[in-house]
Parts: C-alpha cells; structure tokens; sequence
C-alpha cells in the first residue's frame, strides 16, 4: 500500500488524470506525444504514480521531471503536490532523511499557497515517513493531526469520496503506529474505521495493508488460523492492485507464521517470496527484513553457507538504510522543524499575552473601583468589623483542625505513592538485568564465532546497562534514606503510651492507603481492645511503624485473595490487645488473606527476608510498664 497520502483531486483543473491504471506503453506513448508543458506535467505524473509501487527508483525521476515543470510555470500548488510525491518516493526507497526533508517542503510550500488540503497531505506523510523509520512515537502526533485535520476539512468543503480516501491511509497509518506500540485494542479500532472507510469508496489499494495489520493482532492474541486468513487476503489483495511492496509484507509475515510453528520449509518458501518481490521493487527496508528472516531460518538448520549469504545482504542494506550520515540529517531535520513550531508557538503566545494585558487592564480597573466602595463602607461597619476579626479567628482555628485531619487522612495515599516511587527504579533495575542476561548470552556466542567487533558493540551495551542500573539503584536508595530521616523525626525517646489508640490509628492509616490505591477494595475491620491496659512505655514511632508493616501485610494478603475469590468471600481484619501472663501487654493481627506457603515459613524470622504472601498471624511483645 501507498502508506504516504496522495491528492486525488488535481490542484488545478488544467491537470486531468484517468481513473484507471494505464499501461506502461500506453502511459510512454502518450509522455512522447505530449506537446505542451500542461500535457508533458500530466503524463510524468501518470507515468510517476504507475511506477511508484512497482519501481519507485524510477518514479523519483519521473517525479522530479514533472516537479520542474511546475517550478518552471510558477504552479505553487502543482509543485507542492510533486514535492509531497517525490518524498514518498524517498521512503520507498529507504532514504527516510530526504522523505521528511521534503514532505517539510511540500508543507511549507501548501501553507504559503494557502491549499487547507496539502497541509492535510504533507502532515500525514511526515508521520507515514516517521513510521516506515519505525519512530512511531514521533509519528503518532502527526497522524492524529492529520486525522483532526481531516474531519474538518471535509465537514468545511463536503469532499466526501477524496476524503474518505485520505482518510482509509491515514486511519490505516494509526493502526499500524499503536499495533507497533503493542496497543492492540487501539490498533484494531483504527484498522476496522480504516477498511470501512476504504470498502465506502472502493479503494482496493489499502485492502491489502489492513489485512496486514489485522493478522499481525490476531497472531498477538493468540489466534493462529484468524492470522493466516488475514495474511493470504492481504497476498490477494495486493496482487489485484500490483501492489509489489505490501505482497512483500504479506509473504513475509506468513514465513514468521510458519517459522513460529516450526514449518522452517514453509517459512522459508515465502521469506524467499518476500525478498524477491523487495529485490524487484527495491524496497530496501524489506529486503533488510527479509533477509534477516531467511538468515535465522538457514542458521536453525544449521546450513551455515546460506546463512552467511543472508547476514551479509541484510548487513549491507542496513548500513545503506541506518548510516550514521542519514542519521545525523535526520536529527537536523528533527531540530529544524522543532524550531519552526517553537516560531509558531511564541507567536500565538505573544498575540495571547497581548490580550492578557487588556484583560488584565479592565480588571484592575474594575478591583480599583470596588476597592474604593469597600473602603467608604468599612467606615461606616467598624463594630461589626470588629465581631468579624473574632469570628475569623474561630474560622482559623476551625480550620488548623481540619488541615490536621486531612493530612492524617492523606498519610495512607502518601505511603502508597512512596512505594510506587521506589517501585518504578527497581523495575528499571530488574529490566536491565534481563536485558544484559541476553546480552551475556549474545556475547559468548559472538565470541565463539571470533566476531570482535560484535563483542566490542555488545560490551559496549553492558557498560551502558550497567550505569543505568547503577544510576537506579542509587534513586532507590535516595528514596528510601529520605523517607527514613523523614520518620526518625521523634525524640526517640521512651513515652507512655495508649497501645490500643496507637493500634487503632495504624490500622486505619493502612486501610486508607490500601484504598487510595484501589477505590473498589473493602474489608471488615475488627477490633478487640482490652481497656484495662495500662500505657505502656515504649517509643511510639518505632512500634507504630511496626505495626503498620503489620497491617499493610494483612490488607495486602486479604486483597490479593479477594481478586481470586468469589463473591461469598469477605476481607477481614482482626485486631486484638491483650495482657499476656509475664505482664506488659500483647497485640495480635490477624487476617484471613492468602497465607504463606509452607515452605519459607521457616525463613521468616531471618534478618532481610522478604516475600510478597505476608504472615497471616503476627505478635507484637513490649516490656512491661515500669
């Protein structure tokens, strides 16, 4: 499929173009019988578009043939269109650093000729361009925009069958951005608008690229025959149209299907489909893709001289397609058109500023004019100003109450956010570790075939990895050292205390950080306390801490079986405070969560050991009261 969107309405009426495909020599005889500039543009244009899928080396000439014929007229639009064809040109044959140079041209171009339509067209070929880079991060904005872009135009200009067509690529465009970002549902949701859209005009052209992307969704869910199916419609689809690239695609995601089933025979039939239609068509980056299946598939069987054949064309291809040089053009690419929307943002900044300023102006104004009716009233109510000032400070110390009882409310949320955050650098430690375990793997076996500079290449990525798990390590560790001298705020000194107040308070504050984290969760709360106990004296920090560990153990265990549970199980929380038969007094948790398995009861009590199925029972002993 054309994934970069093409004008099919010509921009001016002395531009005509058949509906139907032509032949080659019909197109040829036609460009040479051509007598004037309007009918030359017209036939290299035709001649571009047939070529385009099938050989787009050849329609870039013809392309830019036509593009200085418009030049040459002073066609502002005509050349907008044939630069935005020549950048798609570009990302068909690879070169995404020239594609985004100019489709930026053909956009700037559209918005000085003021054609609404073009700067739709240049939009969704900037993301389209990004995507075929596989930057769909940096493609995703684009095509959004292009779709919003759409919707109002149509509604503006009433171009119902032009439109739908832009908007089967670009609603195409978007499923493949989210199927790449592995959001599948959003993926899917964006294929079925698109082919709706399509199958609304006929357009047979995209047929073939959504079914593409419904295989690919239904093989990640888990749907091998669903897959296959969608797979060989696409390979009709495409045939039909002579789309050369997209049968590319077709047969290699077939080959991926059979080689995940272990049909290496199979897979390797259609991987060598997929590379000689890429070869034909010189579509490079799918003759990298290819080539990079057929090498794994010949490496599983271990026939070395062809797997070798393969490495090396998907070697070169990838040099040709990732040099450092386009590279470098691309993230000049990147910083220009970032300076050209910061440009447009200080100017819609600075138009609002101005009006900010007015607003600002009568405003003050209109405070000056009551500023001065209050102060001619205030005169007038000085004693009941003076009943006021009291009622405010009962308002105040009313409201220093409330500040207080708020923040021992919002304690449980900050607990939860501090576990989140020290959560997110673990992650980060964890997925490094895997990562260089892979990496490790990769180097032995790079060593063992003598590749220096992939050993030299992988052990610069350890290094990488390693800063970063370095780096991660010591955010949680920050983490976890400020929380500490937060919570050692006390005199850390001995006090009587209420042991079943303190009980009571920590088990609230732990069921209230359990449901600022998951508003659904609800448990029964038990409490036993024998008031007869004497205060105790004890560092209330210290065991306060102790027991809400405590109890974020048994709200955790009674959450995690009430996700497994049916409707008949109730979460429950007991709490009891007792005086034990040596004196002092004792408090006992107990829940009816999950439990720990039986065979790390017996670490339990060991110095750092930690496991997410928390005790059931848990025993609190202090000294008595002396």
């Amino acid at each position: 499929m054309r994934k970069n969107l093409i004008l099919i309405l010509f921009l001016f009426s002395i531009f005509t173009a058949s509906a139907q495909h032509k032949k080659s020599d019909t197109l040829r005889l036609t460009l040479n019988k051509a007598a004037t500039d309007t009918d030359r543009f017209n036939a290299l244009h035709d001649l571009g578009n047939f070529y385009f899928t099938s050989l787009p080396d050849s329609a870039l000439i013809l392309d830019q043939q036509s593009y200085l014929i418009a030049k040459k007229n002073n066609w502002e639009k005509a050349q907008s269109h044939q630069l935005n064809n020549i950048a798609s040109d570009y990302n068909e044959l690879g070169d995404y650093a020239n594609s985004i140079l100019y489709y930026q041209k053909s956009l700037m171009l559209g918005e000085q000729a003021g054609d609404s339509l073009q700067v739709v067209n240049a939009n969704g070929n900037i993301g389209a361009a990004y995507a075929s880079k596989q930057d769909y991060q940096k493609a995703l904005p684009y095509l959004l925009l292009t779709q919003k872009l759409l919707n109002d135009y149509s509604k503006k200009h009433q171009l119902k069958g032009q439109y739908k067509t832009l908007e089967a690529i670009n609603l195409g465009n978007i499923g493949e951005a989210y199927l790449n970002l592995q959001k599948l549902d959003s993926a899917q949701y964006y294929l079925v608008l698109a082919y709706k859209s399509a199958l609304s005009v006929d357009f047979k052209a995209t047929f073939g690229f959504i079914k593409n992307g419904l295989g690919k969704i239904e093989d990640l869910k888990g749907n091998p025959r669903g897959a296959l199916l969608y797979f060989k419609e696409a390979i009709a689809a495409d045939k039909l149209v002579n789309n050369a690239q997209d049968l590319s695609v077709a047969n290699l995601n077939i080959a991926k299907h059979y080689f995940k089933r272990k049909q290496t025979d199979s897979a390797i039939f259609y991987a060598q489909n997929a590379l000689d239609v890429a070869t034909k068509g010189n579509f490079k980056p799918d003759i990298l893709n290819a080539a990079k299946e057929l090498y794994t598939y010949y490496d599983e069987l271990n026939n070395l001289p062809l797997a070798l054949k393969y490495f090396k064309l998907s070697t070169a291809v990838k040099d040709s397609l990732f040099s450092q040089d386009k590279v470098k053009q691309l993230l000049s690419l990147d910083f220009a058109e970032k300076e050209r929307q910061q440009e447009i943002q200080a100017a819609e900044e600075k138009a609002q500023n101005s009006l900010r300023i007015y607003v600002l102006s009568g405003g003050l104004g209109v405070l000056l004019l009551l500023a001065l009716i209050l102060w001619r009233n205030s005169r007038q109510k000085q004693k009941a100003n003076s009943v006021l000032a009291q009622t405010l400070s009962d308002l105040k110390s009313t409201q220093t109450q409330l500040i207080q009882s708020e923040k021992m409310a919002s304690l449980g949320e900050l607990t939860a956010g501090i576990a989140h955050e020290i959560q997110n650098p673990l992650n980060f430690v964890n997925n490094f570790s895997e990562v260089n375990n892979d990496l490790l793997a990769e180097l032995k076996e790079e060593a063992a075939k003598g590749n220096l500079a992939e050993i030299n290449a992988i052990a610069n990525d350890l290094i990488e990895n390693e800063k970063k798990i370095n780096h991660h390590g010591k955010r949680a560790d920050a983490i976890v050292k400020g929380m500490l001298q937060h919570s050692q705020s006390g005199t850390g000194t001995k006090e009587p205390t209420n042991i079943n107040a303190l009980a009571d308070e920590c088990m609230r504050l732990a069921y209230h950080g359990l449901r600022a984290k998951d508003k659904t969760f609800n448990a029964e709360l038990i409490a036993r306390y024998d008031e007869s106990l004497p205060k105790v004296n004890v560092i209330p920090q210290d065991i306060g801490r102790v027991m809400l560990n405590l109890f974020n153990n048994a709200f955790y265990a009674v959450n995690q079986k009430s996700k497994t549970s049916g409707e008949d199980y109730k979460p429950t929380i007991e709490v009891t405070t007792f005086a034990p038969p040596l004196g002092g007094c004792g408090v006992k948790i107990k829940d009816n969560g999950i439990g720990i398995p039986d065979a790390i009861k017996d670490k339990i009590m060991q110095p750092f050991f930690h496991h997410k199925t928390h005790r059931r029972r848990n025993w609190i002993g202090f000294e008595p009261n002396l």
